[in-house]
């Protein structure tokens, strides 16, 4: 079989239908990335078996890491940056011939990078990303001393104090000294957060000590805490990083810092709040990858899945995607706008502000100060002749009226709106002012969403639910007889909590005549919710539920939504 062909294996198996297939190439086109990933985005086929089919077809060696254990001698032939950098991990040195793990040894700029490097004979071996980073955080985090628990160590058994003199020192040099002890700390610090897959990063200051926590799964998760002495240094070495006015401490203060871990580009959203005990600090990290999930790999059952594909492809009319920050409300209208990037589309955006920078579409940022504001940009932005519109939040009359004339006038108008569910969206913009007829005759679909934790694929084992659990919700025996209910058990690989992940539960309004007329008159949300459901639109509660019998989460999680809607 030629190595080009070599994905046709998985049909002619009867793994994969070629339907499948064309869908992960389709999704490979939009999103840049390979098929055999949009294949293992998509969950049709695990990371393992297209690592060793990859392997087969081009001749390469595969390479299981999972309990690998690498000899300290062949580790410290590869430098942790050049590791971390190229996501590659030594595997062993037998007569002078170096086998190193890499993702892809048809990436020829990596294998040449590393023999120049190395100056030695290497044999490339086919791993798996997510077992190469962890055998480098594994097996460098053994070798070398300097962790985010060393180095608070350090600060804590030791007299080290930063003077007045030292830190505006530090601030009017920038702080460029790689080798200061409070640099370090701080990208050991983002560098941690990132490696275990943390969404923000909280530096809060208290009365005797400062407290950093991760947010994981969106759960938070304490670290140690530094000295109370460090806080003035380490704020002044995020300001310098996010560029931002390093002698204001009274006001909030906003910025954003580029930073480089394990060879891939972050972004982190930096706010600054200040406090009774000091100047609090919450970093929120942008990973780009996240946002190139695939409206398939989203969480949608099949039949929300048709529906939403049929929404974002209607010529005209407003999609309005609604929840609390943090619901993962971005990532799915980015995943939509990815969906519709096609050279024959114009799309362009209104963000407040822009959180990740999507090649091929006009992405404009609202600075309020001079007046941009998003009712402004959008009236802009019609005068550019756009096919789709994104609106980052509707916020006020003015731009919701704006977002519907431009719906009115032609436009696919993306926006995001904060209710509870999606009937209420239609009272919460009739309540802004918006004319009720003007809603009816603008709005083709409302849809809520959350995220709940899923269940870790390495420790997550089939269990019998108590009858209280079961209990809480209206599932009937028929549904509990064929249902298969999974919980983690806790591993390294998902650092023992039994979760590693979020999917999205959906609750997807779509409009009709009848909702319509309802709107029109300006019924109550009870009415609105209890005529969708009578249409076929799922709760949350319902989504989450179904995720939970399918084994995807569990039972506490979907009780956690239908805790929040009581």
């Amino acid at each position: 079989m030629a190595p080009r062909d070599w994905l046709q294996q998985f049909v002619q198996d009867g793994t994969i239908s070629r339907d499948q297939l064309m869908e992960a190439h389709d999704m490979a086109g939009s999103l840049g990335i390979a098929p055999e990933d949009a294949l293992i985005k998509l969950e049709y086929i695990d990371a393992g078996r297209i690592n060793e089919a990859k392997a087969r077809a081009f001749g390469f060696k595969p390479v299981n890491l999972d309990g690998m254990e690498i000899p300290h001698s062949v580790i410290e032939l590869v430098p942790e940056s050049v590791a971390r950098e190229n996501l590659v991990i030594p595997v062993s040195f037998e007569n002078e011939r170096l086998a190193v793990a890499v993702i892809d040894p048809l990436n020829y700029e990596v294998v040449e990078k590393l023999r120049f490097i190395l100056d030695r004979d290497v044999e490339m071996l086919m791993g798996q990303k997510d077992q190469i980073l962890s055998a480098i955080n594994r097996h460098y985090g053994q070798s070398q001393t300097e962790s985010v628990d060393s180095m608070l160590l350090e600060f804590t058994e030791t007299a080290i104090d930063f003077t007045e003199a030292e830190l505006s020192r530090a601030e009017t040099e920038a702080a460029d000294d790689e080798n200061s002890p409070v640099i370090r700390l701080v990208n050991l610090i983002i560098q941690e957060a990132v490696n275990m897959r943390a969404s923000d990063i909280h530096v809060e200051p208290f009365d005797d000590r400062v407290r950093i926590r991760y947010r994981i799964d969106g759960v938070l998760i304490e670290r140690d805490s530094p000295p109370k002495r460090l806080l003035p240094a380490l704020v002044s070495r995020l300001k310098v990083m996010g560029r931002i006015d390093i002698t204001e401490k009274r006001r909030p203060q906003d910025g954003r810092i580029k930073t480089r871990v394990a060879g891939r580009e972050f972004d982190l959203r930096v706010s600054i709040l200040p406090t009774q005990h000091g100047q609090a600090i919450v970093m929120r990290i942008l990973d780009r990858d996240n946002i190139k999930v695939g409206i398939r790999n989203l969480g949608f059952s099949e039949d929300n899945y048709r529906k939403f594909q049929n929404i974002i492809r209607r010529p005209n009319g407003i999609f309005l995607v609604t929840g609390p920050t943090g619901s993962g409300k971005t990532t799915t209208l980015y995943s939509a706008l990815g969906e519709l990037n096609r050279p024959d589309r114009k799309i362009i955006t209104a963000e407040d502000p822009v959180e990740y920078y999507l090649p091929g579409i006009n992405q404009v940022e609202v600075r309020s100060p001079i007046g941009l504001t998003f009712a402004r940009i959008i009236r802009a932005m019609l005068r550019q002749a756009p096919n789709v519109i994104l609106v980052g939040e509707v916020r006020d009359a003015e731009t919701a009226e704006m977002a519907i004339q431009a719906s009115l006038t032609g436009h696919l108008v993306f926006s995001t709106l904060h209710t509870n569910d999606a009937p209420g969206s239609i009272t919460r913009l009739i309540d802004m002012g918006v004319q009720p007829f003007l809603v009816a005759s603008s709005v083709m679909a409302i849809m809520a969403q959350r995220l709940v934790r899923v269940v870790c694929s390495k420790c997550g084992e089939p269990y019998e639910p108590p009858p209280d659990e079961v209990q809480q919700f209206e599932i009937t025996e028929d549904r509990l007889s064929a249902a298969r209910f999974m919980r983690g058990k806790g591993c390294n690989h998902c650092q023992h909590t039994g979760f590693r992940g979020r999917k999205a539960v959906f609750e997807l309004m779509v409009m009709n005549s009848v909702l319509r007329e309802m709107t029109f008159r300006s019924e109550p949300t009870q009415n609105l919710r209890r005529q969708a459901r009578l249409f076929g639109m799922k709760t949350l509660v319902e989504d989450a539920v179904d995720k939970a019998l399918a084994g995807i989460t569990t039972l506490p999680e979907a009780y956690s939504l239908k805790a929040g809607s009581e």
